[in-house]
């Protein structure tokens, strides 16, 4: 495994599991179990994924089995917007994902979105952080100009921001700031969120025949280079093994220039953070 390091001195594990769109519990648990036995040790869930439970479950039994220790995992979770009301119902929010998960504590928690008061909510998340209870904190889906906005106000600056990065969409303004404020970068849907083909893509599929890999660890290797956490999801057994065996290649300056030329730009985004009525769409949602 390889591994970056937060802005606190804090060893983040560059690939990790994601468990988004996995609601269903015992599927979750195992899934997140096999992971764990496969190797990875960053595991990623969120309030509104409604899985946090799973995921403490899974990490139980992991420990209980003697695979890891608690210390060997960087699970990470995330306050939805309509727990960024005010600082109480942020902590309010904070305190049931750690009921939920059962766990002692988090090692990063996010800011799912920039809605609502997410000023309010972070105070909660610097308080939380300075107890302990958050080994690390950041947010999720801050673009460039919220970003910096963000950082140049609060007492402490986040220490990663997870946004949807593949090569349909590169984001390399975004990759550029987060880089003036030492700020990780993570990606969601590394994989393109299934809204691409890239299985058929013969650019992508010849570079992976080179190297005798598959076109998804291409792709997750690429982002990989750029100094990017990715969190893959898959609930088959073979491809979360396939999913981070990806450290016993390198992509050439040429291949990742290949790679980056698939990107749209905006148009390549899954989710339109720019679009009210998805900002609509984000607030009305209720998760407990």
């Amino acid at each position: 495994m390889e591994y970056v390091t937060l802005s606190n001195g804090l060893q983040m594990p560059i690939v990790g599991f994601g468990v988004f769109r996995v609601p269903d519990k015992k599927e979750c648990e195992e899934s997140v179990y096999q992971a764990i036995k496969a190797g990875y040790r960053l595991i990623d869930t969120a309030s509104a994924y409604t899985n946090e439970d799973a995921v403490g479950n899974a990490v139980r039994r992991a420990i209980s089995e003697g695979i890891c220790t608690r210390e060997d995992l960087f699970i990470t979770s995330k306050l939805w917007v309509q727990d960024m009301v005010n600082e109480e119902t942020a902590k309010a929010g904070i305190e049931l994902s750690l009921k939920t998960s059962g766990l002692e504590y988090l090692d990063l928690y996010l800011l799912h979105q920039s809605f609502g008061d997410y000023f309010a909510a972070w105070r909660s998340m610097e308080e939380a952080y300075d107890q302990g209870l958050l080994k690390a904190i950041g947010v999720s889906n801050f673009y460039p100009n919220i970003l910096t906005n963000f950082c140049e106000t609060v007492r402490i600056k986040p220490m990663v921001n997870q946004v949807e990065l593949h090569p349909y969409y590169t984001q390399e303004g975004a990759l550029e700031t987060m880089k003036y404020y030492d700020v990780i970068p993570e990606a969601w849907a590394p994989l393109g969120g299934g809204r691409y083909n890239p299985f058929d893509d013969e650019m992508l599929k010849g570079i992976a025949a080179k190297y005798n890999k598959t076109v998804v660890q291409v792709l997750l290797r690429w982002n990989i280079q750029r100094g990017v956490v990715v969190i893959p999801k898959s609930t088959h057994v073979e491809r979360i093994k396939e999913n981070i065996d990806v450290f016993d290649f390198n992509l050439n300056e040429d291949e990742m220039k290949q790679i980056a030329s698939l990107d749209k730009g905006y148009t390549g985004s899954r989710a339109k953070h720019f679009d009210p009525e998805f900002v609509r769409n984000c607030l009305s949602q209720k998760y407990h």
